[in-house]
């Protein structure tokens, strides 16, 4: 009996000890989490005053720049703009060349730059600026033209928004537009909700499309004048803009595209803020795992790795009956249990030490 229970201590002791060896290397990917910026294309003139390592330079800015634009509102964007490259560099983790190629004495190259979480977070930080979490979003976007001086609704192809709005992109934006598809029961809704346009809900409209997420957008012309109302519903989150154009002829092709860009970096900016990263809020969570789960140690961990808001996690101690996790969360208690509970991973949080449950 006596070298049963020691075969068993010696069991739990290696098995702890290959436990947390793992797990101490697993959350050093808390540290290299990256931020990756591809396709980065750079063509240089090849001559006798080439030099891959300017090329190489003028990559990191490019990426540099969409990186800023990525995670920043409009107000942010002149981070943009900064050209330090001793300041970049301090940034990247590491690069890769995935495609170079010699055409017409040119050398043309394609980048991937991966830049530190870590060490952006703390730029960031050191400059009081919050920056957003670079999660994508497709939602459904409803553009409805409304003519008032013919009393007219305008819409799909005659509507030159519908036609135009996803021609325009910029490789930094994160929301992904779905236009509705040309119904003739959707027109019929639209010229009968004619007088009631700003407060009609469209919902037989939206369901069609499965899409949480939504923006109705009412452009009201007046001759040359635009007046528009945008509602938003990006994770439940409703928020109502109103915006006005003066003298915009909408049939001159760089006035319309100038109202698109300004429309869509608003919603970017909006999305932006439902997602940002405030570093300011360092909450400290201590959560017991039950050490024999091993399974559940390694679904619990790889949630943790993935959190963008978690900016550190380590063990605090070990025993054969549990493992005591400490988190820094960059976030609130409420949105820290919501993550789990997506994933089906329940926390008790009936104690001080919270709890995770299958």
């Amino acid at each position: 009996m006596l070298n049963k229970k020691q075969n068993r201590s010696s069991f739990y002791i290696l098995f702890l000890f290959f436990l947390i060896f793992f797990i101490k290397f697993s959350t050093t990917n808390v540290f290299a989490k990256i931020y990756k910026i591809t396709d980065i294309e750079i063509s240089e003139p090849y001559d006798l005053n080439f030099s891959k390592e300017k090329v190489i330079d003028v990559a990191f800015k490019k990426a540099f720049e969409e990186l800023m634009l990525t995670l920043t509102t409009s107000e942010n964007s002149y981070l943009s703009k900064t050209k330090n490259l001793k300041l970049i560099k301090t940034l990247i983790e590491s690069f890769s060349i995935v495609d170079e190629k010699f055409i017409d004495n040119k050398y043309i190259a394609k980048f991937e730059v991966n830049f530190s979480k870590k060490e952006v977070l703390n730029f960031f930080e050191k400059k009081n600026i919050f920056s957003s979490i670079p999660k994508k979003k497709k939602l459904f976007i409803l553009p409805i033209l409304v003519d008032l001086t013919q009393n007219e609704i305008l819409l799909f192809s005659e509507n030159p928004f519908y036609v135009n709005w996803n021609k325009f992109y910029e490789k930094h934006y994160l929301l992904e537009y779905v236009l509705p598809n040309e119904d003739l029961d959707d027109l019929n809704i639209f010229r009968n909700n004619l007088d009631n346009i700003e407060n009609y809900d469209f919902n037989e409209i939206i369901s069609k499309y499965q899409l949480n997420d939504y923006i109705i957008l009412i452009l009201f012309k007046n001759k040359n004048d635009l007046r528009i109302l945008s509602r938003i519903n990006l994770n439940n989150n409703l928020v109502v803009l109103n915006k006005s154009f003066s003298e915009k002829n909408l049939n001159n092709e760089d006035n319309l595209n100038y109202i698109i860009k300004d429309l869509k970096l608003g919603f970017e900016n909006n999305w932006k803020k439902i997602n940002l990263i405030n570093t300011s809020i360092k909450l400290p969570i201590t959560i017991s795992v039950n050490s024999k789960r091993y399974d559940l140690i390694q679904k619990f961990e790889k949630k943790i790795i993935s959190l963008d808001l978690v900016s550190n996690f380590y063990i605090e101690s070990f025993s054969n009956q549990e493992t005591i996790f400490k988190i820094t969360y960059n976030g609130t208690p409420d949105k820290f249990i919501e993550e789990f509970n997506l994933e089906k991973i329940k926390i008790d949080l009936s104690n001080n030490v919270w709890k995770i449950n299958d």
